[in-house]
């Protein structure tokens, strides 16, 4: 098998990564690289570290070892606040939105950490994204439905402009239009110029997107490769997708 090299320059760099609760590691060891216009999708059963993962590169968890960087800039040591600053912004699992504001105020939270005059702007941005953000701008975001919170908690999250977008487990609760309406935001953000981290235990659909992938066990990274030769790893057939044939005609239909 011929190696792949991978165009763009380095974007987020993970070294030797391990994260605890407590006394427990979660993580071990981990080595991840996302290039500047890709999609990197993370994929592993639940409770594979997924999750631990993208919370440590968005500083919600300390590193136990090893080092996070964006473009050339060590960022582990630096507080959640100040990782957004640097462009780097997350959709957490369960979106998290804030049920008592409104869209718009939800969205404006979204920018906190800018100081730019280019705010309001940048929401009339994501309206036109997400047109039904436009028609509830001033409903309560708590009456939204589970599609529509999905798309507020990526808009709030692209308030910040950031470098790369931490995505996890978007497709979670959802129902299978929506499912497909929310994968196809990640492929017009990747169009947009912004670089996407997802994490998504729907295998399939995470593949078909992405461009580049890692398969997470107990906190491990057992395999990484492009997303069409992980989709065809037999390993990875019989575990996560459930039927080779389906699974590689899929992702050859996805295109970029």
């Amino acid at each position: 098998m011929s190696e792949v090299v991978r165009s763009g320059p380095l974007l987020l760099s993970v070294s030797g990564a391990s994260v605890a609760y407590d006394a427990l590691e979660v993580v071990h060891d981990v080595d991840l690289e996302v290039r500047a216009g890709e999609v990197v999708a993370v994929i592993g059963a639940n409770g594979a570290g997924k999750t631990t993962l993208l919370s440590a590169i968005m500083g919600l968890l300390p590193l136990r070892k090893g080092a996070i960087v964006l473009r050339d800039e060590r960022v582990d040591g630096l507080p959640t606040e100040r990782r957004v600053a640097r462009g780097i912004s997350l959709v957490p699992e369960g979106r998290q939105i804030v049920p008592q504001l409104s869209v718009a105020e939800n969205l404006i939270i979204g920018a906190y950490a800018r100081r730019d005059k280019e705010v309001d702007q940048d929401r009339e941005r994501i309206y036109e994204r997400f047109p039904r953000l436009k028609e509830r701008e001033r409903q309560l975001a708590g009456l939204l439905s589970g599609g529509e919170q999905q798309m507020l908690a990526i808009g709030r999250a692209l308030m910040a402009r950031p470098a790369i977008l931490l995505l996890d487990e978007p497709s979670m609760g959802l129902a299978p239009l929506i499912i497909e309406q929310i994968f196809d935001i990640i492929s017009a953000i990747k169009a947009a110029g912004t670089t996407v981290l997802l994490v998504e235990q729907n295998a399939r659909k995470a593949l078909a997107r992405a461009d580049w992938a890692y398969v997470l066990e107990q906190g491990r990274v057992t395999l990484s490769d492009t997303a069409q030769r992980i989709a065809a790893n037999p390993a990875v057939l019989t575990a996560y997708l459930g039927g080779k044939a389906a699974v590689i005609a899929q992702v050859g239909q996805a295109g970029p």
